[in-house]
């Protein structure tokens, strides 16, 4: 049985909350989280790399020179992937599928190893409730920097100068990281658009709503802060049908 601390929104502590075992409490299987890691991937996979074959490109649509006399090889068509702009032999179509078929069972599996993993590791960490009285992205900030998973000296916003290049601006989101500013995963029982979007610009952290959640989404994140009311959510969805 796992027990995680409840916060509000201070920071202080309001209370215990003792976590559902068939979905934080269970085995860990790092091939069935791997396998349905691939899948997910694999699904989500754009096809842009194409080649046309002799029947895509142009032109050809006549014999280049009669069959013999000329002293040159016989050809039919300049669309002969002999030629210099007609097709390609076995080149990349986007025709290709990767996808790959996975078990609903397994999906939702996999998301409670997940889940499992960040309980047991404390890395859950749940609010009393996550009201602001207004779309304003430093009360927000406030918020994680009472829960410890933001420091003072952090600033709020992504912020990006325009004269910097863009190496440069990679080199000072990377300086950011190295820092150690824990990446959050913000799961939302229901639509809030105060919620989302005072957060959204606030980097190394996504908000996500509970029915929408996903093994891809909390291995890519530290910490995972929700509300006490997401947990409901997450039993109906997933456990409930």
């Amino acid at each position: 049985m796992t027990k995680v601390k409840v916060y509000n929104q201070e920071g202080k502590e309001a209370g215990e909350q003792i976590l559902n075992p068939d979905i934080f409490g269970i085995e860990i299987k790092p091939s069935v989280i791997q396998q349905v890691v691939v899948a997910m991937q694999s699904n989500s996979r754009q096809v842009l790399a194409h080649t046309k074959d002799r029947s895509e490109v142009a032109g050809g649509g006549r014999k280049p020179w009669r069959q013999k006399g000329t002293g040159r090889a016989r050809h039919g068509s300049i669309r002969s992937p002999l030629w210099r702009g007609g097709g390609i032999t076995f080149g990349p179509t986007n025709q290709r599928n990767f996808s790959l078929k996975i078990n609903n069972k397994v999906r939702r599996k996999a998301l409670f190893m997940g889940l499992t993993d960040k309980a047991s590791n404390q890395k859950i960490i749940l609010l009393d409730s996550l009201e602001l009285p207004e779309i304003k992205t430093k009360s927000f900030f406030a918020v994680l920097q009472n829960l410890k998973l933001r420091t003072k000296k952090d600033k709020p916003v992504k912020t990006q100068q325009k004269d910097k290049t863009k190496k440069e601006s990679v080199e000072v989101k990377n300086d950011k990281i190295k820092k150690g500013e824990p990446s959050i995963l913000l799961i939302i029982a229901k639509k809030d658009e105060k919620v989302r979007k005072s957060a959204r610009n606030i980097d190394r952290l996504d908000v996500l709503n509970a029915s929408s959640l996903n093994i891809l989404d909390v291995l890519k994140h530290q910490y995972v802060v929700m509300p006490v009311g997401a947990l409901e959510v997450i039993e109906d969805t997933f456990l409930r049908k």
